[in-house]
């Protein structure tokens, strides 16, 4: 394995302040622990199903196959920010640790894994930045594959699919089927659903949970992006409206730091000021944080809805940074452990799929003191297994339509280990299948999970 670089209404307003400025960076580059921006298909046109279908795929070797694993330095960012959260321990490391363990166990369709690990700055993520990381990638390492984390800008998947690279998204971001199918049969999920099963289940659970009970308006904080967007109208608002409430939604430009405080804040003016104490987010993890400390200082109060893509453990692991009432009644959707419950509400490891992964590091020596320092290296391990899986019974055509073809076959047997049980098959390319209800408990001061598994709504 190589590594490679890349060159409370508070009464002390400004305390607030200086923590909201610092909350951006943080939210713009601790993708470990759940940030958000959904993705966007920009220009070009689908990457089309038969390209490659002979023959092996860029990156494939009569003995090896090329794998980019993408990570970011979360250490550094919490020196910057002072924000908690678990350490994720050495990615580099871990992505070694999947390599040995594949190569001793059949390799990838009978080749051995050559897997490269690049550390993206994700402080100074940018359109450029991530074009100039996806060119490196596939014109210098010509990678069959990348294993993505961190990359947020509308062009980085195009860029991977358009040149035939097989894409498999470790980043909690918002993809919907159509994106699926426009990209096929380059970009998939090994450890997340598809966002529209998401949003399905996200609305219909909150409308049970009685989260819009008495209510005539819910304040939607929203990304303005075309995936968003389109999932807004076509599907989000019809919903509500079902659910008997009108949204309000406050969209919100999340391409900059200027941009993302500018919309939050108007949001939480607009809702204050059209009586809404009912606020849910569509969009991502920087949005619900920066939005909540924007409120403070706008003295708007509500009770919130989240989900994994909120990232709920940044909300428990920095109170200080937050009014108190923030976290009382959350409730929402959770289909990513390690994002948002602590141990204690759900031992380590839990499923057969997560002590799979566990074991695996553990011969590597890599150990883990929670599930929350593991939110990393377990979608790395989904990633390189779903991989290895779907190269099974391909030698002479190891390329992306054959491996998309035998992954979709696997159907719900593949089950990542970041999540509970799986969802893959045919025209399904995010592999997880199920959520449980998430709340905040007074009691233990932490999230916790209300009822067993819930199957995500398909098509």
């Amino acid at each position: 394995m190589r590594h490679q670089q890349e060159p409370r209404r508070e009464t002390d307003r400004s305390m607030v302040v200086r923590a909201t400025v610092a909350l951006a960076c943080f939210a713009l580059a601790l993708v470990g622990c759940g940030s958000v921006m959904p993705g966007s298909v920009v220009g070009g046109s689908g990457a089309g199903t038969s390209a490659n279908a002979e023959g092996v795929g860029p990156g494939v070797s009569d003995d090896s196959v090329k794998v980019v694993f993408v990570g970011v330095d979360l250490e550094a960012v919490k020196k910057v920010t002072g924000f908690k959260t678990a350490n994720a321990g050495d990615p580099e490391k871990q992505v070694q640790a999947l390599e040995d363990w594949v190569n001793a166990n059949g390799g990838v369709g009978g080749r051995k894994l050559d897997a490269v690990f690049r550390l993206y700055d994700a402080q100074n993520d940018s359109a450029a930045a991530e074009e100039q990381l996806c060119k490196r990638i596939v014109q210098d390492d010509k990678a069959f594959a990348v294993v993505l984390t961190g990359q947020f800008q509308d062009n980085a998947r195009p860029c991977y699919a358009q040149a035939k690279t097989l894409v498999l998204d470790a980043t909690l971001v918002a993809t919907d089927d159509a994106t699926y199918e426009k990209w096929s049969p380059y970009l998939w999920s090994p450890s997340y659903p598809s966002y529209d099963s998401f949003v399905k289940a996200y609305v219909e659970t909150l409308s049970e949970q009685g989260f819009f009970k008495g209510r005539e308006q819910v304040g939607v904080v929203a990304a303005d992006n075309p995936i968003n967007r389109k999932t807004m109208e076509e599907l989000a608002v019809p919903l509500l409206e079902d659910a008997g409430v009108k949204p309000e939604i406050s969209w919100v430009d999340t391409t900059d730091q200027g941009s993302l405080f500018m919309g939050t804040g108007q949001g939480a003016v607009n809702f204050r000021s059209a009586g809404i104490d009912r606020v849910m987010f569509l969009g991502g993890a920087r949005l619900a944080s920066i939005f909540a400390t924007q409120a403070t200082t706008q003295e708007f109060t509500a009770r919130y809805a989240v989900s994994t893509f909120d990232n709920p453990s940044f909300f428990v692991n920095n109170p200080e940074m937050l009014s108190p009432t923030i976290l009382k009644g959350m409730v929402g959707v959770g289909f990513a452990p390690s994002q948002e419950v602590a141990d204690a509400q759900l031992p380590f490891p839990g499923t057969d799929a997560e002590k799979r992964c566990v074991d695996i590091y553990s011969s590597a020596g890599i150990a883990f003191k929670s599930r929350e320092a593991a939110r990393v290296a377990l979608p790395y391990c989904d990633a390189a297994l779903l991989l290895q899986a779907g190269a099974t019974d391909l030698t002479d055509n190891l390329n992306a339509s054959a491996w998309g073809a035998a992954v979709e076959e696997l159907g719900s047997a593949f089950v990542p280990a970041t999540g509970f049980t799986g969802a893959l098959g045919p025209g399904r390319r995010a592999a997880s299948g199920a959520f449980r209800v998430l709340k905040f408990d007074d009691a233990c001061g932490c999230f916790v999970y209300e009822g067993g598994d819930v199957d995500f709504p398909t098509s």
